[in-house]
């Protein structure tokens, strides 16, 4: 990657936006989205839009769909969300230093820490039982995005010179069988099983193997994290049109996205988060 010019005094900002609705159908919503940014010292919750500088810290953003039925659904995808905040502060002295093993372990070991914890309140309290979440999380710092993922909810990737890319896969057999080659993405999304997933945080999985990765990033480029309610609603076409677009005044295009899916579909709680790099 070639060099980065030196930026002062005005420093370019990472600039997001998230939105999250219930859907046509839903009574309630089992989505849950984060935005934070922390360093060694500090965490700082952000809010559904705004902008910030890489020089003072990391930023991490993650979608998590809830499952369980009733409330456990949306009490799940909030555990998987709040337990971020226990773990990746500490390791900010290894994102300083580019420690790149180091932060794959550190992303694995989240999810474990995430499953663990809904496991044992699973076992603990009858309501809980069985509830779990999708997670897909990326952790943004100069230069590199690690990202860890599980179910079927989604990242992806936006070159600012480049077409879309889903850099996470569904953790499911309808998705394997698109990956594969085997069906198209009109058969994948009209597939009767399209919302069964095989790997989940929570439920009944003894053990969870996510799906771990890093991007290298240049100004410019764009993420968009989503909850399968967005696939559901859009083609992946569509999504991108909308994920590049900006709103009349300039900002990022994630209402008229949120709302488009929900229109056209809306069966499922739906939510994006789009995050467009400096």
């Amino acid at each position: 990657m070639p060099e980065l010019p030196s930026h002062s005094p005005a420093t370019p900002t990472l600039r997001w936006s998230g939105l999250s609705d219930v859907g046509r159908f839903r009574k309630n919503n089992e989505d849950a989205f984060l935005a934070l940014t922390f360093d060694a010292q500090d965490l700082r919750y952000l809010g559904k839009f705004g902008e910030g500088s890489l020089d003072l810290g990391d930023y991490v953003f993650a979608v998590s769909d809830g499952m369980g039925g009733a409330k456990s659904g949306e009490f799940a995808s909030k555990i998987a969300v709040e337990q971020i905040t226990k773990l990746l502060p500490k390791s900010f002295p290894l994102s300083a230093q580019r420690m790149e093993a180091g932060l794959t372990d550190v992303v694995r070991e989240l999810f474990e820490r995430i499953h663990h914890s809904m496991v044992q309140l699973g076992r603990y309290y009858e309501e809980c039982s069985g509830m779990g979440a999708t997670l897909s999380l990326c952790w943004i710092m100069p230069e590199w995005i690690y990202f860890g993922h599980i179910g079927d909810s989604r990242i992806y990737f936006l070159p600012k010179n480049g077409p879309m890319m889903q850099v996470t896969h569904d953790h499911s057999h309808v998705g394997w069988l698109h990956r594969s080659g085997k069906i198209n993405e009109r058969q994948a999304r009209t597939h009767p099983q399209r919302h069964v997933i095989n790997q989940v945080l929570g439920g009944k999985m003894t053990k969870v193997d996510p799906q771990i990765g890093r991007i290298n990033w240049e100004p410019g480029d764009r993420l968009l994290i989503c909850s399968d309610g967005l696939v559901d609603g859009l083609w992946d076409r569509r999504i991108e049109e909308l994920a590049r677009q900006n709103t009349p005044t300039g900002g990022l295009n994630t209402v008229a996205m949120v709302k488009e899916a929900v229109n056209d579909s809306g069966r499922d709680n739906t939510t994006a988060l789009i995050i467009e790099l400096p």
